[in-house]
């Protein structure tokens, strides 16, 4: 039995199979997500979804889905599944599915008496190209297949409504058709592998209906067009390609186009490989640039996530060549001293405090990992001093340093950290002060730039800002550190000092540089584990308050509210694993062993095969979210490599 595998009672119960979806990416953004029976639950599902040019680059679903029908003697059988209005499934195709598995690839199993028909799905790593591979396993009688496609042609974030602006025409292309619905997209081109019967009915199904749109308060309802249907002749043992993409392709060479994909793909075959896996579909090459993409299926590009998430992703695969690549996409991002926090089609915000820490501790790991001390303080020093003097100076959003060295940062109506949920207009959590993470980093980042700098023997760099960590260390016990709770606070602002316990104060145990002294770390550190450890990462806040909620669910509000008030974020276990090693060294590693080993189950839900953005405060810990996360991802995979290292220790 393969690794990531379900049977036929799992996949026909849909209370089961709907909340299992599967997401395969390319690195130039487009990617393809269903769940594991093909029926869309979200506005964000469809099989080719594509950045478009001429909208801002936001990625757009083409082809929602396709529909199969096995047709003998007269009689179809619709393999495909839509939830309509009022919880109605129709056609309801998940009936013939047998089997599932995704290693290396997704493949679906159908069986219709005596037919056998499988399904295998694969999304091209260079191009806006989607492959299904359909293979009749066994039929006694003359089969056909017929394939309906459903079309949006519509942003992610939207929903498509039957309208008289829709070009209902077509092209004939080899072996296929090419439809553009709307000025300005992509074409797409449906192709076959062998001569298709295209019979053209342009129609549109009315009120498809979306699961987690409903549940997440959103509208939930749309419309899709379907052009018309393909008929294929199909004998036993014959495999035929279907191709969805941008540009019309060679059908002579798709079968070994297909076989040349499957054999790049890593088989998941176990845990750690689903990992590396799921880490390689962040990585986007687009227009010159390298870049991480924070989530699927509705994040695009986040300063912060990129930086956090840089070293899991590729130096845990020993990629030093993308992660400088991506290092250096974002310093030709900046802007003054800022980088793009998250960009949008028509604009950019820049709307963080840590984004630009984080830039350091990137760039610590890089020189961790390659050496080069010298060589890369030469390359990086501007962005470095620019950074440094325009905190310590003062600069957007109020951030600067106080006399006492500490960072302050906020102004009314931003939330300038990551805790960034807002509710029409307000932060949930707006920590305007000095936010205790901000201040471990800034510390960090000090202390980093100086050992640079004395390595590369810039004497004028160390005469700037030696005098300035001692200050800042001295401060930080002052300002943050509570003997008798045992504890930081999560900011404080002036006089005021906010007790919530948070993981934010474990950056100053996990950082390379802690202003704090060993028994302090230990029982931040036991603060941290006793009210925030669960099986999934640590919580956001701790049960004991009253802000507390444990669970994520209902409308936007309800949900943000949760956001950063209870959820359990998967990247934090990274951090705790950090601190928990460097306290307790190698006698700690059961402990980070044991946590990193049961997230194996998470492979079997949700988002198939990777790690989800986030998880219930309160048991069982139930994931919620984006289904694919790159800081997740990336700090499991960090998680791994500490406990390889820890493991080589005598």
């Amino acid at each position: 039995m393969g690794y990531l595998k379900f049977d036929k009672n799992q996949l026909i119960n849909l209370e089961y199979s709907l909340r299992r979806e599967l997401l395969r990416t390319n690195r130039a953004g487009a990617f393809s997500s269903t769940t594991i029976v093909n029926c869309n639950t979200r506005k964000y599902h469809g099989l080719l979804i594509v950045p478009q040019p001429q909208f801002g680059n936001d990625p757009h679903v083409l082809l929602s889905s396709l529909d199969e029908t096995i047709i003998q003697r007269e009689a179809e059988f619709n393999l495909g599944i839509h939830q309509y209005k009022n919880n109605v499934y129709s056609p309801r195709g998940h009936k013939y599915v047998r089997d599932f598995e995704s290693d290396p690839i997704p493949k679906i199993t159908y069986r219709v008496g005596g037919v056998v028909l499988t399904k295998e799905l694969l999304f091209s790593s260079r191009e806006d190209l989607v492959l299904f591979k359909y293979t009749l396993v066994e039929a006694n009688s003359p089969t056909k297949l017929k394939f309906s496609p459903y079309l949006a042609f519509r942003n992610i974030h939207a929903l498509s409504k039957a309208n008289i602006d829709a070009n209902k025409k077509y092209e004939t292309i080899k072996n296929g058709v090419q439809i553009t619905m709307y000025d300005g997209y992509s074409p797409l081109n449906i192709q076959f592998s062998k001569k298709p019967e295209y019979t053209h009915v342009p129609d549109w199904y009315y009120n498809i209906e979306y699961t987690y749109e409903k549940l997440r308060g959103y509208g939930c309802l749309e419309d899709l067009y379907v052009p018309g249907f393909f008929e294929i002749p199909i004998k036993k043992g014959e495999s035929i390609i279907c191709a969805a993409g941008t540009k019309e392709i060679l059908p002579a060479g798709m079968k070994q186009r297909f076989a040349a994909e499957a054999r790049k793909r890593i088989p998941k075959k176990n845990f750690e490989n689903c990992l590396i896996n799921s880490s390689q579909q962040f990585v986007v090459h687009r227009g010159g640039n390298t870049e991480i993409m924070a989530g699927y299926p509705w994040f695009g590009k986040i300063g912060r996530d990129t930086f956090m998430s840089m070293p899991g992703l590729l130096l845990s695969q020993g990629d030093a060549t993308t992660y400088k690549a991506v290092l250096d996409s974002m310093v030709a991002s900046m802007n003054d001293a800022f980088f793009p926090n998250a960009v949008f089609n028509d604009h950019t915000e820049y709307n963080s405090v840590d984004t630009q820490l984080w830039f350091f501790r990137a760039l610590q790991m890089y020189v961790e990992y390659i050496g080069e001390t010298e060589k890369n303080w030469k390359e990086y020093k501007k962005p470095i001093n620019l950074i440094l003097k325009s905190y310590r100076d003062g600069t957007w959003f109020d951030i600067r340093m106080q006399d006492n060295g500490l960072l302050f940062a906020g102004e009314p109506g931003n939330a300038l950290t990551w805790m960034n949920a807002v509710i029409d207009g307000k932060p949930v959590t707006p920590r305007i002060g000095n936010p205790v993470e901000v201040n471990a980093l800034w510390y960090n980042a000090i202390q980093f730039s100086l050992e640079m700098a004395r390595k590369a023997n810039d004497k004028s760099f160390v005469k700037q800002w030696n005098d300035l960590p001692g200050r800042i260390a001295k401060s930080f016990v002052e300002n943050y550190w509570d003997e008798e709770k045992g504890y930081l606070a999560d900011y404080t602002n002036g006089d005021f000092k906010d007790w919530s316990v948070r993981p934010n104060q474990i950056l100053a145990v996990s950082l390379p540089y802690s202003p704090l002294n060993r028994l302090q770390q230990k029982m931040v550190l036991d603060v941290v584990e006793s009210e925030l450890l669960t099986p999934r990462g640590l919580r956001t806040l701790s049960p004991k308050n009253p802000k507390y909620r444990g669970v994520y669910r209902g409308n936007i509000q309800d949900r943000d509210l949760a956001y950063h008030n209870g959820s359990v974020m998967p990247w934090t276990l990274g951090h705790f694993a950090e601190a928990y090693l460097k306290i307790y060294q190698k006698s700690g590693l059961a402990v980070i062993k044991n946590l990193y080993q049961g997230f194996e189950p998470m492979m079997q839900e949700y988002g198939i095969g990777t790690i989800s953005e986030l998880y219930d405060g309160d048991p069982p810990h139930n994931p919620s979210g984006a289904i694919s996360q790159a800081t997740g991802v990336a700090e499991l995979l960090r998680v791994k490599d500490m406990i390889k290292t820890f493991e080589k220790k005598k």
